[in-house]
């Protein structure tokens, strides 16, 4: 549908002419209903033209990508806690891995021996030091060492299988 066509439906379906009768006026709600159901494709002649803009910058970033613009394979995130303990850490760890778009897996192991022997034993800490933080094999730590290897490029290394 041409733009200007698209653009004079914008006009008749925001204009408030005609809303004091009720044929025109649900008549004119069901259709700007449909169109936001649809995406908008009526739309002002100031949002096709940024919609067709955007269009353009996308398809010229598409041609410009470079390879190692393309996501890579992680390692996996383990977050080892204690039910009850240590709660404030964890939503710290939490919100950190999530602000930067890392996926990870919280594991209660509260009340399982073997999984709180294997993580107090490769990690080097006691049971009230959780939670820590595994990436793949490697043991990054407690929260202030989470942050240390975030800041050092650790964190980024370890997730690349670096």
């Amino acid at each position: 549908m041409p733009s200007r066509l698209r653009d004079a439906l914008h006009r008749a379906l925001v204009t408030p002419r005609g809303d004091g009768l009720a044929p025109i006026r649900v008549t004119k709600d069901l259709a700007r209903r449909l169109n936001v159901t649809l995406g908008k494709p009526i739309a002002s002649a100031e949002e096709l033209a940024a919609r067709e803009a955007a269009k353009a910058r996308l398809a010229e970033l598409r041609r410009t990508a470079r390879p190692e613009d393309k996501r890579t394979l992680t390692a996996p995130v383990v977050v080892y806690f204690e039910k009850d303990r240590n709660v404030r850490e964890l939503r710290r760890i939490e919100e950190l891995l999530k602000s930067k778009q890392i996926a990870f897996r919280a594991l209660d192991v509260a009340g399982d021996e073997a999984a709180i022997a294997f993580v107090t034993n490769t990690a080097k800490v006691e049971v009230d030091q959780l939670p820590i933080v595994f990436v793949g094999p490697k043991v990054i730590g407690a929260y202030p060492a989470l942050v240390a290897a975030d800041v050092s490029g650790e964190l980024a290394k370890a997730l690349r299988g670096e």
